[in-house]
């Protein structure tokens, strides 16, 4: 059973959530909470396997209580899968940094949220199809912005550390295969890849998937408009 705790400002949205979760085989809801103060100390005391992530709120917003989750939990700590109602929203990516398993919009229809709460549930990391590549384009150009006149680090200057082919899990992985989809395109088993991916946190001193998969990116390993080519 799947522990869930349902986090959002709004109430009627929140209590569609819980009914549509409640609703689920396979899925329990342990908790709720309307702000990210309350989110952080349930989390705590109900340990919950997901957060299900409200990204926008007053006073300490979804990123935030991200970070403070999970550098308060104990290993291993709940999977954050990050709700947002916008394509392009620039706590996102701040709360991928953090630790997010991932995100979806808020219109995703009912089964695709109960299959990503499964999804992160089990250690995959999941995107919103239609906004990863926008997402990712939007930090790069800012990223470029910002630091215009510095030469940006090549890509071995992180990813020297890994084998061939954790270079090439990281890579599928960044594209938003899941492990089961990375395990057939490499025709390798899912407990392979699962290792070749704690072992590419491990070197790249990230605490989680998503994180890595923001190494990928910045380092480029996969360039943003990648994402989806493998999907099409």
């Amino acid at each position: 059973m799947i522990g869930v705790l349902v986090v959002d400002d709004q109430e009627l949205i929140r209590a569609g959530l819980v009914a549509l979760l409640r609703a689920a085989p396979g899925i329990e809801v342990v908790g709720e909470a309307a702000d990210g103060e309350t989110a952080v100390a349930e989390a705590a005391r109900l340990r919950p396997d997901v957060v299900l992530m409200d990204i926008r709120m007053p006073g300490v917003d979804g990123t935030a209580a991200t970070e403070r989750i999970l550098a308060g939990a104990d290993d291993p700590g709940p999977r954050i899968l990050v709700l947002t109602t916008f394509d392009l929203d620039e706590y996102v990516y701040a709360a991928l940094r953090a630790g997010a398993s991932g995100f979806l919009l808020k219109d995703t229809g009912p089964q695709r949220l109960i299959e990503a709460v499964t999804a992160v549930a089990r250690g995959d990391m999941l995107f919103a199809p239609s906004v990863t590549r926008r997402l990712i384009e939007s930090y790069v150009t800012q990223a470029a912005r910002t630091d215009r006149g510095t030469p940006a680090p090549g890509p071995a200057a992180d990813l020297d550390v890994l084998t061939a082919r954790e270079c090439e899990v990281l890579r599928l992985t960044a594209r938003g295969l899941s492990n089961t989809e990375i395990a057939a395109r490499l025709y390798i088993g899912e407990a392979t890849v699962k290792t070749h991916l704690n072992r590419t946190m491990t070197k790249l001193n990230v605490d989680s998937r998503a994180q890595a998969v923001v190494v990928a990116y910045e380092t480029g390993l996969v360039v943003p408009g990648d994402a989806l080519r493998d999907r099409a």
